[in-house]
């Protein structure tokens, strides 16, 4: 893939009581102080680290004292994403901004021990990440369920099982947008705005919360990434005509996507060389058999580079539909026309080639199919 998310949909098991951690002195208001403690631990270094594009920075170190304490002062220009570890998997997630900052946590396992206090920004953070948390625990109950109906081939059950994550989907989207609007003003709002809400198929309220964002917390990162994530999408918005792709097919000659109007066409982004591509590709298989001779048409656009190994894939994964590429991996013409940023990457048009959604797969991409042509 493109491009590493390190944020979106993290799972984050941050669980237990706020308890105070002694009388402090003042801080002033234009720098942070974080008082630590960790139970079970005393000696050894902790770590304050920044989330940054593409990875973790590591910001400064401190000593854990004999009696678990430790302490972090500085100054940060705007309430960002930082983590406290002891290791890259033993750690916290939160929002530092410039506060007087207490937490406490049981060194053996900082995710589900920790609590914080003295921040609205960080208090808001774990709690919305507390809701992620329940929401991920309900969906891979759901995902081993539909896996092991498909390999069983149990249709029954599969239909049962994708209405069903549909449902939580649902629900777990107009949580997290009823989180956004309670706290629209603040930085975790744009945050998770940015990061937990799909722009593909929440255009509207997506912008709707750049709007507000930009007058309440213009000088945020997350704010001007959300923009600056928008703007290419608004031509690409759900019930727009889909841009139309005319490259070479593997036998050397050319195919449009606009031919294929009349059907439903969902139209796949992907390269032989993405795991979880290929991974995907035995589901979008069966799908595909199951609804072809219903309406419904696969029209798949590889950004690979080698055109063996990308008739070599479609001939390993037996992937009977139509194929096009220009062989220009990302630099594809059709990537830059639907601002492909990672893979796989999905785009379901109607019979008129207007676009009914995006970035849908496995269960979700299944049922909406179902919904269309049954």
């Amino acid at each position: 893939m493109k491009k590493v998310i390190l944020i979106g949909f993290i799972p984050l098991a941050l669980l237990g009581a706020c308890n105070k951690i002694g009388s402090k002195n003042g801080v002033d208001s234009g720098s942070y102080k974080i008082y630590g403690k960790l139970n079970n631990q005393s000696s050894g270094k902790v770590y304050l680290s920044e989330l940054g594009e593409k990875q973790f920075v590591t910001r400064d170190t401190a000593t854990v004292l004999n009696d678990g304490s430790f302490t972090f002062e500085g100054k940060v220009t705007e309430p960002s994403v930082y983590r406290i570890s002891l290791t890259d998997e033993n750690m916290i997630l939160f929002m530092l901004e410039n506060k007087e900052i207490q937490v406490e946590a049981d060194a053996k396992d900082l995710n589900k021990t920790y609590a914080i206090k003295g921040s609205e920004e960080a208090q808001l953070f774990k709690e919305l990440t507390d809701k992620l948390e329940k929401m991920q625990a309900s969906g891979m109950q759901l995902q081993k369920r539909f896996t092991k109906a498909t390999e069983s081939a149990n249709e029954d059950s599969v239909k049962v099982i994708q209405e069903a994550y549909q449902k939580i989907q649902e629900g777990n989207v107009k949580v997290i947008k009823g989180f956004i609007k309670q706290h629209d003003k603040t930085a975790v709002a744009a945050f998770a705005t940015l990061n937990l809400i799909n722009p593909e198929t929440d255009l509207a309220f997506a912008d709707s919360m750049a709007t507000l964002l930009n007058k309440s917390k213009p000088e945020s990162q997350y704010t001007k990434a959300l923009i600056k994530r928008l703007e290419p999408l608004k031509t690409l918005a759900i019930g727009k005509a889909a841009p139309d792709i005319t490259l070479p097919t593997p036998d050397g000659k050319t195919m449009s996507l606009s031919s294929l109007k009349g059907k439903y066409v969902l139209v796949d982004f992907w390269a032989s060389w993405c795991g979880p591509c290929r991974q995907e590709n035995p589901n979008v298989v069966r799908m595909y058999h199951k609804y072809k001779d219903k309406g419904f048409e696969i029209f798949g656009v590889s950004l690979d580079n080698s055109r063996d190994k990308w008739l070599g894939a479609i001939q390993k994964d037996q992937l009977v539909w139509p194929h096009v590429s220009d062989l220009k991996g990302w630099e594809s013409a059709a990537a830059q026309l639907y601002n492909i940023q990672a893979i796989p990457q999905t785009v379901l048009l109607d019979r008129e080639g207007k676009i009914i959604a995006r970035n849908l797969r496995g269960p979700e991409l299944e049922a909406k199919v179902a919904e269309l042509l049954n």
